[in-house]
């Protein structure tokens, strides 16, 4: 939430006049969508059908009920019951691991700004490539996909931990196991196929499709016009204030000055969502199995280098954007801070906070030292410390309030609850999270 390697600053706390040119008065821009693909995104997005073993949806780790997100710094997908930090390992199909990045929300990723996806930005909006996004699939990637939003959204049920399963334990499962992702008899086309198998997913999408095959990017595009309907959060105090001039609370008008001012917040979080949709390393403290391959034996998360493989990548993660930020707990890739305070005061000085971590801070229901092997290496520590870029910085009590009382006023009700809500029942009569 401030500034890493910015070239530029604001000088000094400065009047909300004078501050005005440098705030993010432009509109956000977003796609117009089919109601009916709306309403079947929806459908799909709760359905547990397109999880392998037919246990696990979208919204089980990305719930209204946790502002998007599950409400645990490293959730369970597959082989876990229950929801949120009520989550918990199903002794008749037990995990491999937990899911080795904290869930980020979902508000606003329908606007065109938004073009590079996870932690790490392993999916991006690529003129150069034939599908018009880089993935991790490479040159596998299937082309037609309305938006990298949409290409997104169906990473999920190619991983193991989160949707697909285990080794051969169902047929989707076994696809994955064999590299077997799109194309005929991939992960991609069963699921396409078990959706087309019930009425009235086929009904609804001759709708909106016509009366041809249902392919996987004919799900993703409508679980993507459904994210971007469903959470658009751009009605909040500071999108009034910023609209007509409507002030917002004493506090939140000094925090935002302080964002936008001395803490040079803004050198990261620009932008109308507080993004700057770039990668940045502030020595954030990882916990959990890390982001590894099966063949690999460590913990650690290089985050970006892991992508580009530029050592100068190493430990930098993609700037969260702060919209409903207060709602969506616990913070950092690997979700280490329990609550905005604790990962404000993580920013002030990143290697301080790094090397005195309290693993109390974070939430994770069967939390045990297996799950603080980073933590625990002092070689690893001091990686993640030499690849910090943010310089400390000193803020009293109250400024440091100011700031929360700021990133309070990016909260937009409706957004948090959602446009269409839950639905009573899925077209495949599994049980629906709730």
């Amino acid at each position: 939430m401030f500034h890493v390697s910015c070239k530029t600053a604001i000088f000094g706390l400065i009047a909300a006049p004078v501050l005005a040119g440098d705030l993010p008065r432009y509109e956000p821009a977003f796609p117009t969508h089919d109601p009916a693909l709306i309403e079947l995104g929806q459908l799909l997005f709760y359905d547990p059908i397109l999880s392998g073993s037919k246990t696990v949806s979208c919204a089980t780790c990305h719930h209204p009920n946790h502002a998007t997100g599950d409400g645990v710094s490293l959730g369970l997908g597959d082989g876990g019951t229950g929801l949120g930090p009520d989550r918990a390992t199903d002794t008749e199909n037990i995990p491999e691991q937990r899911i080795p990045r904290n869930a980020p929300p979902l508000f606003n990723l329908g606007a065109r700004e938004f073009t590079v996806f996870f932690h790490d930005g392993r999916l991006e909006e690529d003129a150069n490539r034939p599908s018009g996004i880089r993935t991790p699939l490479g040159s596998e990637m299937e082309t037609g996909f309305a938006s990298a939003l949409s290409a997104q959204s169906m990473f999920p049920v190619l991983s193991p931990d989160e949707m697909a399963g285990h080794y051969a334990e169902n047929d989707v499962a076994q696809a994955v196991r064999q590299g077997l992702l799109t194309g005929q008899g991939g992960a991609w086309s069963i699921l396409s196929e078990r959706v087309a198998a019930i009425p009235e997913y086929r009904q609804r999408f001759d709708a909106v499709i016509g009366q041809t095959e249902i392919g996987f990017t004919d799900i993703s595009d409508a679980l993507a016009a459904f994210l971007d309907f469903e959470w658009r959060g751009v009605a909040s105090p500071f999108d009034l204030y910023l609209r007509n001039g409507t002030e917002m609370e004493p506090a939140a008008m000094r925090g935002m000055e302080l964002f936008y001012g001395k803490a040079d917040c803004v050198a990261c979080h620009s932008g109308r969502f507080q993004t700057d949709h770039d990668f940045h390393a502030i020595a954030m403290p990882q916990i959990g199995p890390g982001k590894a391959a099966r063949f690999e034996s460590h913990a650690r998360d290089t985050g970006r280098m892991r992508v580009t493989g530029d050592p100068n990548d190493a430990y930098a993660f993609r700037t969260p954007p702060l919209r409903n930020v207060v709602q969506t707990a616990p913070y950092g890739h690997s979700g280490a801070y329990a609550t905005l305070e604790g990962v404000i005061r993580h920013h002030l000085d990143p290697v301080a906070s790094l090397r005195s971590y309290d693993p109390s801070q974070a939430v994770m229901p069967g939390f045990d030292a297996d799950d603080l092997r980073v933590m625990s290496d002092p070689a690893e520590i001091d990686a993640i410390a030499a690849a910090n870029g943010l310089s400390p910085q000193a803020l009293s009590d109250e400024e440091v309030a100011e700031l929360i009382a700021f990133m309070g006023a990016l909260t937009d009700p409706q957004s948090v609850r959602g446009a269409l809500g839950i639905p009573a029942s899925v077209p495949s009569g599994l049980l629906i999270d709730r």
